[in-house]
């Protein structure tokens, strides 16, 4: 009897943890729906504007940004998810091993940018001026960039007068637009009891000279505030970022001690 008993548990003995193996699915199946719906929101917005994908706003649109990002999350956690129900070493590997790649990617962004932040802000300000000088031209691009600057309470990226940078801001005398010499109402500050908003209250203020223009506007650029906004939030910034970083490192973690199960559990049936 005590030998039939030993049998059974020998037959039903598996190296595989049901637990990691299910938790894992269920881990990569959320954010492999997540992606998806990344994917469809980007498809949609670039959709609707049904502009031109070669022009040179292509790297700077919002919705090509979702879309890229939500394809390479979708390649990512397809790979875990099917990895971890079929008990796939292949695709448990891929996954394991394109999560610790976007993982010190991030990482050693996180780690120049510290090091070499005058650098990197001058990047970051080429991208910004770029995404000022095409501002007019992308619905999607317009909108991130008015809600920046009414979140962050700044204009432009190093002052109000890099928008003359843009076409129709732009401040030479040989501009003929009506917004000569401009900048977006979102650079304006607000009116106490104002319930429509004044579209035309930056027009003309890059004229002025800053003690002038700061009466109606915000005059510092988005990088001074941005920077005051971090220093003034690290804690929130440490658990976005921590936040950020766990779910890579559990997927890794989780992965590599399935693939190593599943290794054992081959090894005792050969």
């Amino acid at each position: 009897m005590d030998r039939k008993l030993g049998l059974n548990r020998a037959e039903t003995f598996s190296f595989i943890n049901p637990w990691i193996r299910y938790f894992l699915f269920f881990f990569s199946f959320l954010f492999w729906v997540f992606s998806l719906l990344i994917v469809a929101i980007g498809v949609y917005a670039k959709v609707q504007k049904a502009t031109d994908p070669v022009r040179d706003t292509f790297l700077i649109d919002p919705a090509v940004i979702l879309i890229v990002v939500g394809v390479v999350m979708f390649f990512i956690t397809f790979c875990g998810c099917i990895g971890a129900l079929r008990e796939n070493i292949r695709l448990l590997k891929t996954f394991s091993l394109s999560l610790t790649l976007v993982f010190l990617t991030q990482l050693a962004i996180a780690v120049l940018g510290f090091f070499y932040s005058d650098q990197a802000r001058d990047a970051l300000g080429k991208f910004v001026k770029k995404a000022i000088k095409h501002y007019r031209e992308d619905l999607d691009l317009q909108n991130l960039i008015d809600y920046i600057q009414k979140e962050f309470k700044c204009c432009g990226w190093n002052n109000y007068t890099d928008w003359s940078r843009n076409l129709y801001f732009n401040c030479s005398e040989e501009n003929p637009s009506r917004e000569r010499c401009g900048v977006p109402y979102s650079c304006c500050t607000p009116v106490p009891g104002e319930v429509v908003i004044n579209t035309m209250c930056g027009f003309g203020v890059q004229s002025q000279k800053f003690l002038e223009a700061a009466k109606t506007i915000y005059t510092v650029g988005c990088a001074d505030k941005a920077v005051s906004w971090i220093e003034s939030h690290l804690l929130l910034v440490g658990a976005l970022a921590l936040g950020l970083a766990l779910p890579q490192v559990a997927g890794i973690v989780l992965s590599q001690i399935l693939i190593s199960q599943i290794q054992d559990e081959i090894g005792s049936v050969l």
